[in-house]
């Protein structure tokens, strides 16, 4: 499913937001700004700041996210698709995605902590 979302949210971003004319350089930043804006969305930083506050790690910070994180990411991809189909602009795409991401952070928290109280009644 998360291929799924990925492949959209690209397609989008191709399809709306790059101008055929440019080069592969051109394109990968903008392609790199709307991975931004999901990251900002969701974890509140860049990937450029992220690897400055963390050296002593490798990949990114995609990869340190959690099952939760990694959900809401997923849900966030097709929805800035959407946005961008409709023509919203990247600072209003950033605003209604934090929104988003803040509230089903919570959902997929509370849920979670529900699912682990249950499975520790279970336990005893």
């Amino acid at each position: 499913m998360t291929k799924i979302n990925y492949r959209i949210h690209t397609d989008a971003i191709k399809e709306n937001l790059i101008p055929k004319e440019l080069s592969g350089k051109e394109k990968s930043a903008i392609y790199a700004s709307e991975a931004d804006v999901l990251n900002m969305a969701l974890f509140g930083m860049t990937a450029k700041t992220w690897r400055e506050n963390n050296p002593d790690k490798t990949g990114n910070i995609r990869d340190y996210a959690n099952v939760s994180q990694l959900v809401c990411l997923s849900n966030l991809e097709s929805l800035n698709a959407v946005l961008i189909n409709d023509g919203l602009e990247q600072s209003q795409r950033l605003e209604k995605l934090n929104k988003i991401a803040i509230s089903q952070m919570k959902i997929l928290v509370d849920d979670g902590n529900k699912h682990l109280a249950i499975e520790s009644k279970e336990e005893k």
